[in-house]
């Protein structure tokens, strides 16, 4: 069972349009419900009340999704966890689009082709935590909210935890569901 879409890898049909399957579908839904509930608690956003800003797990799913989906799924997980992050704003820089949502949008690529490069969740973790990191501070910048020194700061702290706890996390989940995908 699938359904249809246009431009999307898969198999073509007589109509021109190619298939997302069953089990990718089920992905996109697993990990965009589970980003909604990371988005609704402290797990997703963690709050570093010296700084005024948050740490993120929130891109976690969207690493996963790609992995485990392909990149248009994770750009989709992506995509929730931007307006997440745009809809929860609590500073100027947040409600800008193009730093809350663009970014995001660009997580599922980078993990996904990292991935399919070198075959390693771990890479493609560090790799879509560094797009993370650097899409949403270079767009700060780019944007005039902070100065170039805070956006070091910011990536030095946060950028660092985040690609460590990111690495484990996705290392230990795309290993479990490969599992589950292969027994089903």
């Amino acid at each position: 069972m699938s359904i249809y879409t246009k431009g999307l890898k898969g198999n073509s049909n007589a109509l021109g349009g190619n298939k997302i399957s069953t089990k990718s579908m089920a992905i996109a839904g697993m990990l965009g419900a589970f980003s909604v509930v990371l988005s609704a608690t402290p797990i997703g956003y963690i709050p570093l009340p010296i700084l005024g800003i948050n740490a993120t797990t929130m891109h976690i799913p969207v690493i996963i999704g790609a992995i485990l989906g392909g990149p248009v799924i994770g750009t989709f997980v992506g995509m929730i966890f931007g307006i997440s992050s745009l809809l929860r704003a609590t500073n100027p820089f947040f409600a800008d689009p193009l730093v809350a949502i663009l970014p995001r949008l660009l997580i599922g690529f980078t993990s996904f082709y990292t991935y399919k490069l070198f075959k390693s969740s771990i890479a493609a973790a560090v790799v879509g935590t560094a797009t993370n990191t650097i899409g949403v501070l270079g767009m700060i910048y780019l944007r005039n909210y902070l100065p170039f020194e805070a956006v070091l700061g910011i990536a030095a702290i946060n950028g660092t935890a985040e690609v460590v706890v990111s690495a484990f996390i996705v290392y230990a989940v795309v290993k479990s569901m490969k599992k589950v995908f292969k027994e089903v």
